[in-house]
């Protein structure tokens, strides 16, 4: 099981701002070359990933035709993607099976090393053997494996979240040199190659991928050291990166990679917007995993909704994908939990919604006309073509040439919109994480 003791700040730091492929079937589900078979013919080191061919249900992008309305990507990513206890893991596998989506999970590497070797880890900045968020052991490494061979077979896309998750001005990602980034990001792969060996799992089944080549995007802890990580991001083959704070406009990319950052969503209610995580609703409303019983159903309804109007902003406006981060934690009784399940299936069931991984969703952006993506970003965060689609995607009518914004503030952002004083909960100039309900 993961550590209990880990903490709980997990994943993106809080912003409260205080203004407005094709083969035999696996048992773990999909298809794929897998168990035994896919292990021999494919084993890659000791046997802890292999190759088992293209990945089962993954299929060429389309291209948008001249005046086509583009579709609306929504992505549910999960920062971690360790299993323990509350098999959270499996619970939301589970719901993406039944909606007929696919997600991304971005693994903490340290989740495949057992407490018996953390010595192995070198983390940047820090003694030989440290983690913020622990490690693990046999049952739970067990477990994580499980979850993520079935989440590929499933068609899910394996990211990383590197290790340790250290935040903050002492020795915090912020801190990290590219060569430090580049240690920790080696160190990942590392333990994804040889969980196997290091748990004393030799008898396991393997990960039916190649994480080399599975692996394209991150989204580095506290989405701090972006700037120093994207550095290196490109030559070592990543293709995007969701380490970044942003408006619901349509991406660029930034360093050589696709910028699908975290967005700005309504919290309803409120005056102001917050970062679309569930970590950040929790500051915002209770600032503590364990606030009030009696506000926790009226908390998730709230991040369910704020999920939603964000949502229905860009559908019914620029179409920008909408980009959204959670954690498998029970935070707050689970509400959280249960408000992204039913943020879910609602949004997914949607006309012309398209629920995918980052991997998915780059692959529809590389298919695309440069020139179409770079008048879709000329479009401010919830409003649609005045000249309607098939006009402004046909013809070369008259609009702004300006990257998109928000349409009520022309060139200054909402106060506190784009920083965070590192490793806290509050946004920089902030008096504080001022409650949202």
């Amino acid at each position: 099981m993961l550590p209990a003791a880990r903490r709980a700040v997990l994943g993106a730091v809080a912003i409260a701002l205080a203004t407005g492929l094709a083969a035999c079937t696996g048992g773990d589900g999909g298809a794929g070359l897998s168990g035994a078979l896919g292990d021999q013919l494919g084993r890659i080191g000791d046997g802890s990933t292999s190759y088992t061919g293209t990945q089962p249900g993954l299929v060429g992008p389309d291209r948008l035709k001249p005046g086509q309305k583009p579709p609306q990507f929504v992505v549910f990513s999960w920062d971690g993607a360790g299993e323990d206890r509350a098999r959270l893991f499996a619970r939301f596998r589970e719901v993406g099976k039944k909606q007929g989506i696919t997600m991304t999970y971005f693994l903490s590497g340290v989740y495949l090393l057992p407490e018996d070797k953390a010595e192995l880890y070198d983390p940047p900045r820090h003694k030989r053997g440290r983690s913020d968020i622990g490690f693990n052991d046999t049952e739970g490494i067990k477990a994580t494996v499980r979850e993520l061979r079935a989440a590929w077979l499933d068609g899910n896309e394996i990211g990383t979240h590197f290790n340790g998750h250290f935040c903050g001005p002492v020795g915090g990602g912020a801190t990290w040199s590219p060569d430090e980034w580049r240690s920790e990001l080696d160190q990942a792969r590392s333990f994804v190659k040889n969980w196997r060996t290091n748990a004393g799992l030799p008898r396991e089944r393997s990960l039916p991928f190649d994480y080399d080549r599975e692996l394209i995007g991150a989204r580095t802890p506290c989405l701090e050291g972006r700037d120093n990580f994207l550095a290196i991001a490109a030559r070592q083959g990543f293709r995007y990166d969701s380490s970044g704070i942003s408006e619901q406009i349509w991406p660029d990319r930034k360093h050589g990679v696709w910028d699908l950052s975290l967005q700005m969503v309504p919290v309803p209610g409120r005056a102001f917007e917050t970062l679309s995580t569930d970590y950040n609703f929790m500051i915002n409303q209770s600032g503590t995993a364990k606030g009030a019983p009696s506000m926790h159903t009226l908390w998730g309804n709230q991040m369910r909704d704020g999920l939603i109007q964000g949502f229905n902003r860009a559908y019914q406006g620029n179409r920008a994908p909408l980009i959204i981060g959670n954690h498998f934690e029970s935070w707050n009784g689970g509400t959280y939990m249960r408000a992204v399940e039913q943020a879910i299936g609602y949004i997914c069931v949607q006309r012309d919604v398209r629920c995918v991984s980052f991997r998915r969703l780059v692959d529809w952006l590389d298919a695309q006309d440069p020139e179409v993506l770079k008048r879709l970003r000329t479009l401010p965060v919830g409003r649609a073509p005045d000249s309607g689609w098939k006009d402004f995607l046909t013809t070369s009518s008259p609009g702004s040439d300006k990257p998109g914004g928000s349409p009520a503030a022309g060139t200054a952002p909402r106060p506190g919109a784009g920083a965070a004083e590192p490793g806290t909960g509050r946004a920089a100039g902030a008096a504080g994480a001022a409650p949202a309900a």
